[in-house]
């Protein structure tokens, strides 16, 4: 199956779970397959917990379940950097190069075994895409919508705190 899979509304945590599916080649890998009613979880089902990451440009090895505190559409600000932005994708673990995690000071460093959250990202200055690891993250709804140019390429309306994939992103 291609892209995220949503049915509901907003799930208060996620759930990655790893399905016994083959690897793909050619870089094409199983995506996301979240299914969410509200106060429940998203199930994800991956390649026997192995996903190919282009970024990092080799197969991350995640665990069976993993259980993320954000879904897609939700608006969060860093905790100690001051920007904010929108999630567009979750890794189950780190998923990035190691040249950029081992730019970051070893005394602030996140830990790989947690999710990472792909923003659209924005500060004062500008807008970019971050990636952060969960526990750098807080929910940020109340801070009403971000201003980001590539908001409208995926996602629809901001309501209720959150902003909603569009319709052809999602099945």
């Amino acid at each position: 199956m291609e892209g995220l899979h949503r049915v509901g509304k907003r799930a208060t945590s996620v759930t990655f779970q790893a399905c016994q599916a083959p690897l793909f080649k050619n870089g094409d890998y199983p995506q996301a397959f979240l299914v969410s009613e509200p106060q429940e979880t998203y199930i994800s089902c991956m390649n026997k917990a192995s996903f190919f990451s282009p970024t990092a440009g080799r197969i991350i090895d995640a665990p069976r379940e993993t259980r993320a505190r954000f879904g897609i559409g939700d608006v969060v600000r860093h905790r100690n950097h001051d920007f904010r932005g929108v999630i567009f994708d979750i890794d189950p673990v780190f998923a990035n190069s190691e040249e950029w995690y081992e730019s970051i000071p070893l005394n602030v460093r996140p830990r790989r075994d947690q999710p990472y959250y792909h923003l659209l990202a924005e500060n004062e200055e500008s807008s970019y895409v971050a990636y952060v690891s969960q526990q750098n993250l807080m929910s940020d709804a109340d801070g009403g919508p971000v201003d980001h140019p590539s908001l409208s390429q995926i996602f629809e309306d901001f309501d209720n705190g959150r902003y909603h994939l569009r319709r052809g992103l999602t099945h």
